[in-house]
């Protein structure tokens, strides 16, 4: 049997989610500016994705993925959601910062 639990606050949540909400978050690396200069075309690309390569063998898959997508997903009771919603970037930035 499938049990459902709170990731904030560890409470059972009803499998027919009744008490249930699901917060889904995917952060993604930002594209950069898609221009191509001579210099560009006229690299070795072979070298360089050797290059790449090498480094990514340095590397764990998840910090890889880290660096470019994650899709992250969360099962929240109605007090959860409702701190989550306040504010969502709680662990990010300190109360005392002003976001400008």
């Amino acid at each position: 049997m499938i049990r459902y639990r709170c990731d904030g606050c560890g409470l059972d949540l009803e499998r027919d989610g009744s008490n249930h909400f699901i917060v889904k978050i995917e952060a993604f690396a930002a594209a950069g500016k898609l221009e191509f200069t001579r210099e560009d075309l006229n690299r070795d690309h072979k070298a360089e994705m050797r290059r790449v390569l090498a480094d990514l063998e340095n590397h764990s898959p998840d910090e890889i993925e880290n660096q470019v997508y994650r899709a992250l997903r969360y099962d929240l009771c109605p007090a959860c959601h409702r701190r989550f919603l306040e504010t969502p970037l709680a662990g990010i930035r300190s109360d005392n910062k002003d976001v400008s």
